[in-house]
């Protein structure tokens, strides 16, 4: 519950901060076009980022001919946690990771490398995937596409301002220092609040993920055991496309970047802490 209220507030506070600042550098009808463009930008990655990612990571879907052991364990944990059975694939990659996908239940796909099958026990296995469903039944690809239209527009809006100079409503230039100012800084703060928003919603795919499983500490442990390997595997289709690493379970370009306001996924030592918290309720 507390993630949820967060991540609402954190949604208010972009949306608020992109009024801001379009009242501010663009007046009304820059605030607008940046919308509209960020906008049409993102409904395209809304409907279609799931088949991009897929084919960005060579994914090959599977069924229960071809991997019957994962794909039934999906299947069950999809009717556990009353969702309709995802499209299930495999990333041939020997890092440890895994993701969903799709704009909405009945279109959702979850993915995991073979390098995860490898390296977890079934029951640390089922966190994950549990895991991966809590994101598609709590809808995170909309929140992370909302999320994104309006940091996306909020850059946009700074970008028109370095192009043609900020304007308020009535046409009149503003103060060129508060100008750059917020030229420079919205954007970050947008992006702050976005990566906000995105280690919310991982909190709260933590908690689903045990719900759905029923084993907190089999999540935990998993965690750790993906933490360590993402230390000396790296996964080479997150690194042609860093664009797509915040969907993972684990961020696998993290091990030695920016943490903390500056990281889409929160520590792996809160993580556990939390569901390590957990797991004597669910016992």
């Amino acid at each position: 519950m507390f993630n949820l209220m967060k991540t609402a507030v954190l949604m208010a506070a972009i949306t608020a901060l992109f009024m801001a600042i379009g009242s501010l550098i663009g007046g009304q009808q820059g605030m607008m076009l940046a919308l509209i463009v960020a906008l049409g930008m993102n409904f395209f990655s809304y409907w279609f980022s799931d088949k991009l990612v897929l084919k960005m990571y060579n994914a090959q879907e599977v069924d229960e001919t071809s991997a019957p052991q994962f794909y039934r364990m999906v299947r069950d944990l999809a009717q556990r946690a009353q969702l309709p059975m995802p499209k299930v694939y495999l990333i041939n990659e020997d890092a440890p990771n895994a993701f969903a996908t799709g704009r909405n239940p009945e279109h959702a796909a979850v993915a995991a490398t073979t390098g995860i099958l490898r390296v977890l026990s079934e029951r640390e296995l089922r966190g994950v995937m549990a895991h991966e469903l809590a994101h598609v039944r709590h809808r995170d690809i909309l929140i992370s596409t909302v999320s994104a239209t309006m940091a996306g527009a909020i850059s946009m809006l700074a970008n028109f301002a370095m192009l043609f100079g900020g304007r308020d409503s009535e046409g009149r230039a503003h103060n060129p220092i508060v100008g750059l100012l917020v030229m420079f800084l919205a954007p970050i703060a947008a992006s702050l609040i976005q990566m906000a928003i995105s280690r919310a919603r991982e909190f709260e795919a933590d908690r689903g993920g045990a719900e759905i499983s029923g084993d907190p500490h089999a999540l935990a442990a998993a965690l750790q055991k993906i933490h360590r390997y993402a230390q000396g595997i790296p996964l080479e289709a997150a690194e042609r496309h860093p664009e797509t690493a915040q969907m993972m379970i684990m961020n696998p370009l993290s091990a030695g970047g920016l943490r903390g306001l500056f990281s889409t996924h929160p520590s792996t030592e809160e993580r556990v802490a939390r569901l390590m918290a957990m797991a004597p309720a669910a016992a």
